[in-house]
């Protein structure tokens, strides 16, 4: 048996390493091998060929074409370099995606559900939009976000604001103490990024750029007789599709988080329900704001009507390729879309559950 010494395996390594990495550089030089090589013949034909030096047409006309060869050979090879950089950049976005924006399970809970989103960024598929449903012993808890702005610039906060909702859905027992839990995420993320973004202005500083960021949200909670409890920070209300399509009741609505601080009582509204077939759409401001050429509004309401009776992600695929076409896939802002059914059962009352009326004995004949 041959042993080697750890000093042995780490400089193996280290060779190893640089090989790797000496391969990508060579592979990566590949594209501009060839324009190069021909930049080298046309250097030597202009100030090595006798002939080039010759006055007359015939040999200027020579020389030009040598060396638009030469240009085109370079502007091809760049591209070509460009093109592989940007698809490794659009797979590295989309991985990114489906860690932050993981699509939602197709049933939660006695729920199906089916989730979207559209960048407006061209090219990107991370926006400033974000949504996500977990099921928790207190109900099925669902939140819905647009940051500011869109693209990755806009990436930072949705990280702070789904990390901490992930964890604070199944800790808090109450609906507010959820959103407590994200303001403060979002508090932190916007402190840290003025330090190492700007450390010479403070984050009330009128001028800082992060004192302009904050974040629309609505916060839901599907319990287990479809009652639904909702808190709204300046987020729009969603749409619920029964016998007819119906904006949702959310209460008083609460400053967006990042602009004034949460009141010190958060009461959650709890006058709507979500019956056995019904649907909910949760979504962003992207959808109802979109226009087309003409500044014509994106008629959100009647798409959702022509929908209904879809399961979730038919609604969601529907509801898209309309938005498409109205404004011939030129978006002015993310458009997300979070489609909710209970597929719940009514199960008769049983005579043995709490708080029904048994029936009495007979009276009794005896003494």
């Amino acid at each position: 048996m041959i042993r080697t010494s750890r000093g042995d395996r780490v400089r193996t390594k280290a060779v190893s390493a640089g090989r790797r990495g000496l391969g990508g550089r060579l592979r990566r030089s590949v594209p501009l091998a060839l324009p190069v090589g021909w930049g080298a013949v046309a250097v030597a034909w202009k100030f090595g060929c006798p002939l080039a030096r010759q006055p007359g047409l015939p040999v200027r006309i020579a020389t030009s074409i040598v060396f638009l060869t030469v240009g085109t050979g370079l502007v091809l090879g760049v591209r070509r370099q460009l093109r592989r950089e940007l698809a490794r950049v659009r797979a590295v976005a989309e991985a990114t995606q489906q860690v932050l924006l993981r699509p939602p399970p197709a049933r939660l809970d006695g729920l199906a559900l089916a989730a979207g989103q559209l960048s407006a960024t061209r090219g990107a598929s991370v926006g400033g939009d974000l949504y996500e449903a977990v099921a928790t012993p207190y109900g099925v808890r669902i939140v819905v976000g647009d940051v500011r702005g869109h693209g990755l610039a806009a990436l930072g906060a949705v990280v702070a604001v789904l990390g901490s909702f992930r964890e604070a859905a199944h800790d808090e027992a109450e609906l507010g103490g959820v959103l407590r839990r994200l303001e403060r995420a979002l508090q932190r993320h916007l402190r840290e990024r003025a330090r190492d973004e700007h450390p010479a202005l403070g984050k009330g500083d009128p001028e800082h750029p992060v004192a302009e960021e904050f974040v629309t949200l609505l916060l839901l909670e599907v319990r287990a007789d479809g009652r639904l409890a909702v808190l709204d920070c300046g987020h729009p209300a969603p749409y619920r599709l029964g016998p007819r399509v119906e904006r949702l009741p959310v209460g008083e609505p609460l400053p967006p988080l990042g602009i004034l601080p949460l009141p010190a009582v958060l009461v959650p509204h709890t006058g709507a329900r979500l019956l056995p077939g019904e649907t909910l759409v949760l979504h962003t401001d992207g959808a109802e704001e979109a226009r087309d050429r003409r500044g014509r509004f994106f008629g959100f309401e009647a798409a959702l009507a022509r929908s209904a009776g879809r399961p979730p992600e038919g609604v969601v695929r529907q509801t898209y390729e309309a938005l498409l076409r109205h404004t011939g896939g030129r978006l002015d802002d993310d458009v997300a879309l979070l489609v909710v059914r209970n597929d719940r059962v009514r199960v008769p009352a049983q005579p043995a559950e709490p708080g029904l009326r048994r029936p009495r004995p007979a009276p009794s004949t005896h003494c």
